[in-house]
């Protein structure tokens, strides 16, 4: 861990200052000097640059909320679960299986045809007149469906050849709209009360305003609408897999492990209540089960945190871009992309191109960068990857 100090509050960061991004920096500065930063900012070694906070960024507050920290993805997480079945299991082709889930399972902007099962009420939502009827009912239809982006679902080995399924999604379409109103809200704001900031994607919600708790309820729905999105995708999964090997009695050993690493979570830390709010980042606690995945040709990481304070008890959410979508797409071709991913049963297409484990940082330095944070328990390589 290193710390700058660079006229703001410190920043503590878990990798070589040298690898970080120039613009990623600039945004950790730009929190570190909001006035109602705690402590300090904690930066991921994933940490790359975002929309008004870079990614990769641990951040706790007191008196105000700023809705672009946790951005537009509100709940986005993971989800891992390990199977009955071991690696020897399975046939050597997965082409079928994978072709079974992505019927069963929408992804990229796609939705069920039909309203899903759900205990969420879109009306406890404080923005819910804000928002048009197309997204409402879009919303009830998109539990259980995958998203785009790096969003994806695999199947992976572990070191024991034991079988897992692991998934990464978050509250869809309604998370982002329910984002940006809050947003713009509190740019507004800003803008009645004349309050200039560095960025202006910095804005926020001071406590006593009645939009901060409004955001709090928002966000907490969204999270929830995120997990529930996760469960019902695994045990879509979970029943796809039972029909595509009709001969064993496939089911989940264990606890399955969950964890959302773009919300706000209200937490103790060092002696006071504080709003810490993860971007791109996971919590670690004490004993704590976490994910960490690599790129869809690499490794994962099924971890126990450490409870490392200075990290306000967190780790990285994954390995983290190295360059951006559009640089990726001119710099690799589909040959690349074979080459890359080559053993794992995916999409090999030009529209993947930029999620390329090229484009990503190496996975070993980020778990070598947080060894202080988290301690790996299982590793775990992916032999099908189903991308948003």
């Amino acid at each position: 861990m290193k710390v700058i100090q660079d006229g703001g509050l410190p920043i503590k960061i878990w990798t070589d200052i040298e690898s970080v991004e120039e613009s990623a920096m600039k945004q950790l500065i730009n929190v570190s000097k909001l006035p109602f930063i705690y402590k300090w900012v904690a930066s991921m070694p994933d940490v790359h640059m975002g929309k008004g906070a870079a990614i990769g960024s641990v951040i706790a507050t007191k008196g105000a909320v700023v809705p672009n920290l946790v951005g537009v993805d509100i709940g986005c997480g993971m989800k891992a679960a390990k199977l009955n079945i071991k690696a020897s299991d399975l046939p050597e082709s997965l082409s079928k299986l994978r072709s079974m889930l992505e019927m069963r399972i929408p992804v990229g902007n796609n939705s069920h045809k039909i309203i899903q099962d759900t205990k969420l009420n879109l009306k406890n939502l404080k923005v819910y007149d804000s928002l048009s009827t197309k997204t409402l009912e879009r919303s009830l239809t998109q539990i259980g469906t995958l998203g785009g982006g790096n969003h994806f679902i695999e199947i992976c080995i572990d070191e024991n050849q034991d079988v897992w399924i692991m998934l990464h999604s978050g509250s869809r379409n309604i998370g982002k709209e329910v984002a940006g109103v809050h947003i713009n809200k509190a740019k507004k704001i800003m803008k009645d009360m004349f309050i200039n900031l560095d960025d202006m994607d910095l804005a926020y919600f001071g406590q006593s305003m009645p939009e901060y708790q409004d955001y709090i309820n928002d966000v907490s729905w969204c999270q929830n609408f995120a997990h529930e999105n996760r469960n019902h995708m695994l045990q879509t999964a979970l029943k796809t897999i039972q029909e595509f090997m009709p001969l064993k009695n496939v089911d989940v050993v264990g606890n399955v492990i969950s964890c959302h690493h773009n919300y706000i979570s209200i937490e103790s830390h060092y002696g006071e209540n504080v709003l810490v709010t993860r971007k791109g980042a996971v919590s670690a606690k004490k004993d704590e089960w976490g994910i960490i995945p690599g790129s869809m040709g690499t490794k994962s990481y099924i971890v126990q945190g450490k409870g490392n304070k200075e990290s306000f008890c967190s780790c990285s959410h994954g390995a983290g871009r190295k360059m951006s979508r559009t640089e990726a797409k001119k710099l690799f071709t589909i040959d690349d992309l074979k080459s890359q991913t080559f053993g794992v049963e995916c999409n090999k297409v030009e529209s993947v191109i930029d999620e390329i484990p090229g484009a990503y940082k190496d996975i070993d330095m980020v778990m070598e960068d947080q060894k202080d944070l988290v301690e790996i328990k299982h590793t775990l390589k992916q032999i099908l990857c189903i991308k948003g």
